[in-house]
């Protein structure tokens, strides 16, 4: 591909070089340029690409993209220079033109919020598949491609990988694609040049604010907002308070829905709490819109509000209501609220939870169930800010009748000054507690004294298979450690 089909949805300054250059490949990633590379120089939180412009021209880079206030003298001899405001957007247009516009092929609905996204990007998937529709997908646990699964580094990959992934899917036959979009990859550019076919907006709490994420919640609730200024029809939860400031600047049509709000176009209505021994569920009504009843697998309001969202997404893909019926009523994600049958007494179930806010939501939902008590067993993870482990501590102090203390990924901390922070925190209540080092150790605590009429909730892991330890990850998959403490009770 020439140069200059890179450049045709970009504003440029050639600082040197020749356009119709023969480029066999764009690159963000200095160690794997080869002969021939356009290589992207990104400035990040700790390196600066252009520090290797030498280094990737001497490996045969046929091309750097730099940044207009990183423009030097003295460029190697024979090397195309071009010159952007900003290489993140650059490489999102470069991977687009390089890959052959895939998001113009196909439908791209991408979802943005706090809470709600994984969920919503599974449902949505479920339908759809099973309304006869191939769909991609590309989230936080995982991008799936036909019967491909790749194992997920951030919610939202880079550009390149986008893009790489669109085209994929259509090779593999896809009809459309569903994404998580993080703020963070808005804000850095992820989906420059994307235009979705139906943006959603789930809600907003403060989150990812900090170094090296968003400076304010207000940067924050901008970065989301970003989103409807890309998009051909937008998705509103109309129950948010931040509704109206993320549809600030919009320039796509609006539909809502909602719970609490009468005007949202679509409403769930008569929410009914289903609960038996190993199972916790939720029934509710759509009005509105559409009007049918819904059975989910999956407890609690949230779950509602993520249904909702689904169903507004594929109304607009003419799906039958049997199919929206039976998607949802099967429909799961590993690690979100993620129930395990270990016994027809009590209920346990796994969920990601790893912060106070996620945490206090998920126990207030299962307190809707009425539960003969609510077991949380949790631990936080090493480096990272220790005010979490505080608040962790006290929320589940708060809101469970139990808490069962233990590890998750310690990284380069010892697990004990960790659990140390974390009573901190429960002391500030009167809740009762228990401390296992040993995550296995203590689930099978946790499942060897469950009591009839209990949930039981392993938070913070989720959908992760690993243990980090001192910058090594040994696997640990909650599923699998259930199954070896049962099967260890049956040969007893």
């Amino acid at each position: 591909m020439k140069l200059e089909k890179l450049l045709e949805k970009m504003e440029y300054r050639l600082i040197r070089g020749d356009l119709s250059t023969e480029i066999s490949g764009v690159v963000y990633d200095s160690r794997k340029v080869t002969e021939g590379s356009a290589f992207i120089c990104i400035v990040g939180a700790k390196f600066d690409a252009h520090e290797k412009i030498d280094e990737v021209a001497e490996m045969g880079a046929a091309c750097v993209f730099v940044r207009s206030d990183r423009v030097r003298e003295g460029y190697p001899e024979g090397l195309t220079v071009i010159a952007v405001d900003d290489t993140r957007i650059a490489l999102a247009y470069a991977a687009a033109a390089w890959f052959d516009y895939p998001a113009e092929k196909i439908p791209v609905i991408g979802i943005t919020g706090t809470k709600g996204k994984t969920t919503t990007t599974y449902m949505v998937k479920s339908i759809l598949d099973h309304a006869g529709q191939k769909t991609g997908l590309i989230g936080t646990i995982e991008a799936i491609i036909g019967d491909t699964h790749i194992h997920a580094v951030n919610t939202t990959p880079e550009s390149y990988v986008v893009q790489q992934y669109l085209h994929d899917m259509i090779e593999a036959g896809c009809t459309c694609c569903v994404m998580e979009v993080s703020s963070q990859a808005l804000m850095l550019g992820r989906c420059a040049g994307i235009e979705f076919e139906i943006g959603v907006f789930t809600n907003l709490s403060p989150d990812h604010i900090g170094p090296n994420e968003h400076k304010d919640f207000e940067d924050y609730l901008r970065c989301k907002s970003l989103l409807f200024r890309q998009c051909r029809h937008g998705i509103i939860n109309a129950d948010d308070k931040y509704a109206e400031e993320i549809l600030k600047g919009h320039t796509c049509s609006v539909e809502t829905y909602g719970i609490d709000n009468p005007d949202a176009d679509i409403r769930a209505v008569n929410i009914q709490h289903v609960s038996k021994p190993g199972y916790l569920g939720v029934t509710f009504d759509v009005i509105g819109a559409m009007s049918f009843p819904v059975e989910l697998d999956i407890p609690g309001k949230f779950s509602v509000y993520n249904a909702l969202t689904a169903i507004s997404i594929c109304r607009h893909f003419q799906i039958e209501i049997s199919d929206i019926q039976k998607a949802l009523k099967v429909a799961k994600v590993k690690g979100r609220i993620e129930m395990v049958k270990v016994s027809d007494d009590f209920t346990l179930m796994i969920d990601y939870a790893h912060n106070a806010m996620a945490l206090e939501s998920l126990l207030s939902t299962l307190h809707d169930y009425n539960p003969g008590r609510i077991v949380c067993l949790f631990g936080c993870g090493g480096d990272r800010d220790p005010a979490r482990r505080f608040e962790m501590g006290e929320t589940s102090g708060k809101m469970a009748d139990f808490t069962i203390i233990t590890s998750d990924n310690p990284r380069t901390e010892e697990p004990q000054a960790i659990i140390d922070d974390i009573k901190t925190g429960i002391s500030k209540t009167d809740g009762e507690y228990i401390e296992i080092i040993d995550r296995r150790e203590a689930i099978a605590y946790a499942i060897h004294n469950g009591r009839p009429g209990d949930i039981i909730v392993l938070a913070g892991k989720g959908h992760e298979d690993y243990q980090e330890i001192n910058g090594k990850r040994y696997p640990m998959d909650e599923r699998v450690i259930i199954k070896e403490i049962l099967d260890a009770d049956a040969l007893r």
